[in-house]
């Protein structure tokens, strides 16, 4: 599962020699974007090294969670996880999605939401689902040119009190 973006980003699934940059990106998503993680950027600062790649050495393989970066050969400018609950068994939930701020709007979005998709497909699930915080309308417009649809559903935010996240779906 790897696609090729003009001029020479490619999108692939994290393998254990991202970890480092993986690190670097992580660092970069939560400085631009605190409410649409789970961690701060403390916590995740804090963070050994060898925590990184362990989770990126569990997302490389498997059907259980996967993570896909845009790389252009040095530092990663993008980043589309999923995984799937226990829940929701036909679903791939796409989780923390990023994309450097110099490079949104010119398909790094598409391209790792298809990465997701591909793979979701490949493990037998045909349904993608995501939340994104209410109040939140560039990220909600980006994803229905991608064909994600409000679903109606709102939930509390998983860590900051007081906010709600919109569901949104697609086929895979």
């Amino acid at each position: 599962m790897t696609s090729t973006l003009a001029p020479a980003v490619t999108v692939h699934r994290v393998t254990p020699q991202d970890a480092a940059r993986m690190r670097a990106l992580r660092l970069e998503m939560l400085a631009d974007s605190p409410l649409a993680f789970l961690e701060t950027l403390a916590q995740a600062a804090a963070r050994p090294h060898a925590d990184y790649r362990r989770r990126i050495m569990q997302a490389s393989s498997g059907t259980q969670l996967a993570q896909f970066v845009a790389d252009p050969g040095g530092r990663l400018i993008g980043h589309a996880g999923g995984t799937v609950l226990p829940e929701e068994p036909a679903a791939t939930v796409v989780f923390a999605v990023y994309i450097t701020p110099s490079h949104r709007g010119q398909g790094v979005l598409a391209a790792l939401v298809d990465a997701v998709a591909e793979w979701s497909l490949t493990v037998g699930r045909r349904e993608l689902m995501l939340e994104v915080v209410v109040g939140n309308d560039r990220a909600v417009r980006a994803y229905e040119r991608l064909g994600f649809e409000d679903t109606g559903v709102r939930v509390p935010h998983p860590v900051v009190p007081g906010l709600r996240e919109l569901q949104m779906r697609r086929r895979a």
